[in-house]
């Protein structure tokens, strides 16, 4: 009996969740580790084409899927989005809010449009988001809202101030979340990943050959070596964190930043 009980708490069968920023790297790859594991899973991005393959993979695995073209930087389009899904899907256990973006500059020279765009993809479409999801999740008194922050959410570095203020931004909306919204049985937790290898690192990879001398390969050996492990993590690391969060079975973990970055920041 205690084995049936230990093995209910680590799957997610019948539980439903929304993955945003779905269509490809991490928030993909999230998507689907949240199917295996058992979850029906609504995706959410801009492209429509790339959210119904998802969807197909998704149903392939025996889930229910649904994807909903959204902007999350639009605060009405997050709430259509969030009718449809819950249309679609009657109820939501489950957030991973993952959309985001990576801009850089030099900040003497940092042009005001990109601060603003940053704080909107990666800040407030977060704000947008949970806000459209959490008061169900209160009203039914379970639910698991998982940040996708940064390795920037913990430190700082050179030419992305901007990203970096809207990761930390978030990191700070999750603990004030977990605070508010733990009693009600509803857990916010962060993940902090290093420089993964999806298209999102290499569009950094590419400007960075753009502003320095460098090849593609010394640009990416250079993110690499940021890592003890000298490797860029791979989406799956990250989404095997997600369905850890999203378990039953990790219910008093709560306003935590998990790092994933082969321990280049170790606090």
């Amino acid at each position: 009996m205690a084995s049936d009980t230990a093995d209910s708490a680590l799957t997610l069968q019948g539980r439903r969740a929304v993955v945003t920023g779905a269509s490809r790297g991490i928030g993909r790859s999230v998507a689907l580790a949240l199917a295996l594991a058992g979850a029906d899973v609504a995706v959410t991005a801009r492209t429509e084409s790339e959210l119904e393959a998802l969807a197909e993979e998704i149903r392939g695995l025996g889930r229910q899927a649904l994807p909903v073209a959204c902007d999350v930087t639009d605060q009405a389009q997050v709430q259509r989005m969030a009718d449809t899904v819950y249309l679609g899907l009657q109820r939501v256990d489950i957030l991973v809010n993952n959309a985001g973006a990576s801009g850089s500059s030099k900040f003497i020279t940092h042009d005001d449009e990109l601060w603003h765009r940053m704080l909107a993809m990666n800040m407030t479409s977060v704000y947008y988001v949970t806000k459209a999801f959490a008061p169900a999740m209160v009203s039914q008194h379970y639910g698991r809202i998982i940040m996708m922050a940064s390795i920037a959410a913990r430190t700082g570095a050179r030419y992305i101030a901007a990203y970096t203020a809207a990761k930390h931004g978030v990191l700070g909306l999750t603990r004030a979340l977990a605070a508010e919204l733990g009693p009600a049985g509803v857990t916010v937790n962060a993940i902090c990943p290093g420089y993964v290898d999806t298209p999102m690192t290499a569009n950094t990879i590419a400007n960075m050959t753009r502003l320095t001398r460098m090849t593609e390969e010394q640009a990416r050996q250079t993110l690499e070596k940021m890592s003890p492990q000298q490797r860029l993590v791979t989406p799956d690391e990250v989404a095997r964190i997600a369905v850890f969060l999203a378990q039953e079975a990790s219910g008093s973990i709560n306003g935590q930043a998990i790092n994933i970055d082969g321990g280049g920041v170790m606090s």
